[in-house]
């Protein structure tokens, strides 16, 4: 929190009776992501292996042991308490730079071996990590070229602050590995993305931490700091309204009981993970069905698999802004603490997360992840039936949600990630977009200055906020009511009355396609009416229906790059909204294993040109939501929340409503709204 507050406040009042979280002591469960002792041991180990400072390590995450394993380990007698199951083997994946080659190492943890070793040949390069960035972003105040272009401007070089940004591939036959660093100008302000300092770039060698390439362009105006700083201890009058007093009351605690890193909430049953590369990971999620008395799967795994955010500007500073978030940055170790009562509801429950700093250290980002019920006012179902001669019946029941979020900062961006758990047994995934937004400086201070394609909009004087998109590629491993299962289309068609003896022309019907490869299965979204749902074949409902949960799109929107762009050719994952691929633990990452400065040879596209059957199999699911960014004033200094997001809802998955018979909360009354007492 940056400062403390006066006017506006936020006052809570936040009153629990009782609260009850049990955390085990059992070992662990085999989808818990990795320890901090555990990340320790694997710093260890690999520094004695290969003892000189030029080991450096970039993805360590859990090599989760085989999916009929864990649902084998899962599904053992009821009988047997949870902390006398025979634990599973525990592995670690590590991607780690030595001598200048990438390396692919396996883990027994357990054993505290090494147990397979592999130097990657191909093309594409580990994640970045955040303190070789921070070297790449100090060498600019050591390098004369740059100090000589601050001092032409004009500038005090105290002020300037540098960032590193990936430089992609655009057709190089070969590149080491490289990363591009700009500068801004903080003089008066904290909001550094607003103040660029306009045609200085840089390129890096990581390896050598060296900079292999210069240029001075172009001066422009640094645009002005006025106005950009977003702290509240810097506003000035006029204020905006005063929100109100939020008054919250959970007598019977938070609402759910957490046993490590397993959450059980009303008819739910899920795991959270965590992943250096893909932050929050949904496992083993599964539904009580009171007429069948007994927990159903829906949901195996569920993560953000890559985000891919390319800016709409061909100019030599800007071109090469085609971000990979996951697999160059990681959205895991760009996970944030996040704020109670702003980030996170009083009521909510934190957990901290870790990941292996350059040298291997285990760094803790504490409050990571929150878990909250959420009551927001919202109706679970409701109806008023009038039409009984003697009676009006009303019956209504408030709605409530289990939400588990974490916020991935990725340089100017904070995206807000949502898994929404409801007792109807809808599962919904949301992602806000706010932060702010990236900016090149100009010598226009008013639209009628530009005669020239400006690749943005214009949102302050010297100021423009680049085009751009942001695509997330989910990674859904459904399991409805089993691992077999297949894909349907649903198309809604358009028909003729005939012969029915009726007025009407039309009326429209479905028709049910279970698809059969991986080609079919490619879709864009919206271009036609039509329902998407994944089925068990196996299993049917009384009256004869298969079990089912659909997809249901939110905000949707396809790539304007052309195929052959680079850019798009290395995230061809986004060329449909749905993709589905049987399993195979191996894919996993949209864009594939190595994305910085990756070609487009290993991704989701490539994998289903092999066209492999997916009907009655265990089946991944690849949804796509993008938008498309259009920058606007209101955006500036800092964006409002953008959200967007999917629906993943049962149908025909129980015999009738889950949430018919669910026995409402009690009222909870604070202050009377009565004028007299009884």
């Amino acid at each position: 929190m940056a400062s403390s507050l006066t006017t506006p406040s936020y006052l809570f009042f936040f009153f629990i009776c009782s609260i009850f979280i049990s955390f085990s002591s059992q070992q662990n469960h085999p989808l818990d992501p990795l320890t901090e002792s555990e990340l320790t041991l694997i710093q260890t180990l690999l520094q004695k292996s290969y003892p000189t400072s030029s080991l450096s390590f970039h993805y360590v995450g859990l090599d989760e042991p085989d999916k009929p394993t864990v649902l084998k380990w899962q599904s053992k007698s009821k009988t047997t308490i949870n902390n006398l199951k025979s634990p599973l083997p525990r592995r670690a994946l590590v991607h780690a730079r030595y001598n200048k080659q990438t390396l692919e190492i396996t883990i027994d943890l357990s054993s505290r071996t090494i147990i397979s070793t592999q130097v990657h040949f191909g093309n594409g390069y580990p994640m970045f990590s955040f303190d070789e960035q921070t070297l790449a972003s100090d060498l600019p105040f050591s390098y004369k070229p740059f100090k000589d272009s601050i001092g032409k401007r004009g500038l005090n070089i105290s002020q300037v602050v540098c960032s590193t940004l990936s430089v992609g591939w655009f057709g190089e036959e070969e590149r080491e590995r490289e990363i591009k660093v700009q500068c801004f100008y903080t003089n008066g302000t904290t909001n550094l993305y607003l103040r660029p300092v306009e045609g200085i770039t840089m390129v890096v060698n990581l390896d050598t931490n060296k900079i292999v390439d210069y240029v001075d362009r172009i001066r422009v105006p640094v645009p002005k700091a006025e106005g950009t700083d977003f702290r509240w201890s810097e506003q000035r009058k006029p204020f905006g309204p005063r929100l109100s007093s939020v008054a919250m009351v959970s007598p019977d605690g938070p609402g759910f009981k957490m046993d490590g890193n397993k959450i059980s909430w009303l008819n739910w049953d899920f795991h959270v993970g965590f992943d250096t590369r893909v932050g929050t990971i949904i496992s083993l999620a599964s539904i009580y069905d009171i007429e069948k008395q007994k927990y159903r799967r829906v949901l195996y795994r569920g993560y953000v698999s890559e985000l891919f955010v390319p800016y709409m500007d061909p100019t030599e500073e800007v071109y090469f802004r085609t971000f990979f978030d996951c697999g160059e940055d990681g959205f895991g170790q760009s996970a944030v603490s996040l704020e109670p009562f702003a980030d996170c509801p009083a009521n909510a429950v934190f957990m901290d997360v870790y990941y292996p700093a350059h040298d291997g250290t285990p760094v803790k980002v504490p409050n990571a992840i929150c878990v909250f019920q959420q009551h927001a006012g919202n109706i679970m179902w409701r109806h008023t039936e009038s039409g009984l001669h003697d009676e009006e019946v009303r019956e209504a029941r408030a709605d409530v949600s289990l939400i588990v979020r974490m916020v991935a900062t990725v340089g100017n961006y904070d995206y807000i990630l949502d898994w929404e758990f409801k007792p109807s047994g809808s599962i919904k995934v949301g992602v806000g977009l706010t932060g702010v937004l990236s900016t090149k400086g100009v010598a226009h201070t008013h639209n009628d200055q530009v005669k020239e394609d400006l690749f943005g909009q214009l949102i302050a004087e010297n100021t423009v906020a680049t085009h751009h998109d942001h695509f997330l590629t989910y990674h859904l491993d459904l399991d409805v009511d089993g691992e077999a299962n297949s894909f349907v289309k649903t198309s809604l068609v358009t028909k003729r009355a005939k012969d029915q003896g009726t007025p009407r022309k039309s009326y429209w019907t479905v028709v049910r396609e279970r698809v059969n490869t991986e080609s079919d299965a490619k879709i864009h979204v919206g271009l036609k009416p039509s329902e998407l749902a994944v089925i068990n074949p196996n299993k049917r409902t009384k009256v004869g229906n298969n079990v089912g949960y659909r997809l249901i799109p939110g905000a949707v929107a396809n790539p304007l790059l052309t195929s052959d762009d680079y850019p798009q050719i290395r995230a061809a994952f986004t060329n449909y909204n749905v993709w589905v691929t049987p399993y195979n633990k191996s894919e996993k990452w949209a864009g594939g294993k190595f994305v910085s400065q990756s070609r487009g040879e290993d991704n989701l596209a490539i994998w289903t040109l092999r066209n492999r059957k997916i009907e009655n199999r265990d089946i991944v699911v690849w949804h796509t939501i993008g938008f498309h960014h259009v920058p606007s004033q209101e955006e500036f200094p800092v964006m409002p929340t953008l959200s967007g997001g999917f629906e993943l809802r049962p149908t025909n998955f129980f015999e009738s409503n889950p949430v018919l018979k669910v026995i409402p909360s009690k009222h909870v009354q604070l202050l009377s709204n009565c004028t007299t007492l009884p």
